[in-house]
């Protein structure tokens, strides 16, 4: 499986691209797929094997000073731990050690923990989450409606501790498990607003479970299409919609992709097919130089030839920047809002019969121009930012502008 998204909810890097395609993972905890998800991503369905591996590591490792630390602990720790405890610990610093936000070991609970979210299917609070350049836990956008918002928290709040734990040195991932729980019990953040505010929040987890895709016609007959998160059910959402929105004959598509962490790389690439025909580049996969897979549209290209405008801002990343440059890059639409996240590294999801898994990064991407967008992001056509009191007032600036245009 691969992933494309950020860190996602719970949000946390679910900006898997997981070929499962990034890693914002939500958290919801959400608070992603990835920034998860990544802000990382996710991608499923299209994987396949790597020819080469890392020839920086060797081929055996020696586990003798590992030994030699597992005989002192075993004779001067004074507490409770399992040998099941004490692998899984090892595993998860095996992925630790490659300091790739994006490469993480899930525990079986973990991993089903991680799948469920990567559906939006979860209890949690619902925000999602990535990590800042200082490698802090950092809020990307709390969901309309769910106890993240309602508390207060805000997009770029850093969660400086959960329930007392200090987030130092945290993954996303490791963060998204803390935050997430059984419905009706709390989680309290410690958080840093603007660098300087600090705010303590108890909130109050619930039972999470989103749709990917929202739609609805706006005036001017103009389609509009709300993707949250690239999951299983958003393909045939996605195509729903646009059938619908072909039969009604509207004049233009907004594919609002604003706070989308990513999720997986299948579901960019077949959604990026409603709006571009057979054998059109959606993205090519690189390890160093060597390009180890392009993905192609797929046809069925219902949208194609019908004007669209793309939302993006900082909270889009991996399976939506996929989307977004696709798009842009064979000129199917024009891109409005502010500079999106930059997460261009594809997450490999390997599964174990225990039922751990292993997230790893195996390639980066690049849009069909030649780019790769990682710490870069996608510059809109039209750079349209929306105020503090343009969000007070409920006033969606983005979205006028795109409207705009369309009505051109």
């Amino acid at each position: 499986m691969k992933l494309g998204n950020k860190n996602s909810e719970e949000g946390s890097q679910r900006h898997a691209v997981l070929r499962s395609v990034g890693n914002i993972v939500v958290v919801v905890a959400v608070f992603a797929f990835g920034v998860g998800i990544g802000q990382g991503k996710i991608t499923l369905g299209l994987s396949h094997s790597l020819s080469s591996e890392n020839q920086q590591l060797p081929g055996k490792l020696n586990y003798t000073s590992v030994d030699e630390v597992y005989k002192s602990l075993k004779e001067n720790y004074d507490g409770k731990i399992t040998e099941t405890q004490l692998t899984d610990g090892l595993k998860h610093g095996l992925a630790t050690a490659t300091k790739d936000p994006y490469t993480v070991f899930f525990t079986a609970k973990e991993a089903t923990d991680f799948n469920k979210e990567l559906n939006n299917s979860f209890s949690g609070i619902g925000a999602q989450l990535g990590q800042d350049s200082d490698g802090n836990i950092e809020v990307i956008a709390p969901i309309d409606g769910l106890p993240a918002a309602k508390a207060g928290i805000m997009a770029k709040d850093i969660i400086a501790s959960i329930n007392g734990t200090s987030t130092a040195g945290m993954s996303v991932d490791e963060a998204v498990t803390k935050i997430r729980g059984p419905k009706d019990t709390k989680v309290t953040l410690q958080l840093v607003r603007n660098k300087q505010q600090a705010l303590t929040l108890t909130i109050t987890r619930q039972d999470i479970v989103l749709p990917s895709v929202k739609t609805k016609t706006l005036d001017g007959n103009i389609g509009y299409i709300q993707i949250t998160t690239f999951a299983n059910d958003t393909v045939d959402l996605t195509q729903k919609a646009a059938q619908q929105f072909k039969d009604a004959g509207v004049k233009g598509i907004v594919l609002d992709l604003r706070n989308d962490p990513g999720g997986l790389l299948d579901a960019a690439v077949r959604v990026s097919s409603l709006w571009l025909p057979a054998g059109k580049n959606v993205l090519k996969e690189q390890r160093g130089s060597t390009v180890v897979q392009s993905y192609e549209a797929l046809g069925g290209d219902i949208l194609n030839g019908i004007p669209t405008v793309i939302l993006v801002n900082d909270g889009s990343a991996s399976a939506s920047e996929i989307t977004a440059g696709a798009l842009h890059d064979n000129k199917a639409a024009y891109i409005i809002g502010e500079k999106s996240y930059g997460k261009g590294v594809v997450q490999q999801l390997i599964s174990f019969n225990d039922g751990s898994q292993l997230k790893v990064t195996v390639a980066s991407w690049y849009r069909p121009n030649g780019q790769n967008i990682n710490h870069k992001g996608i510059t809109p056509d039209k750079t349209v930012k929306i105020s503090a009191d343009d969000a007070k007032a409920g006033t969606d600036t983005q979205l006028q502008a795109a409207q705009a245009y369309l009505a051109k």
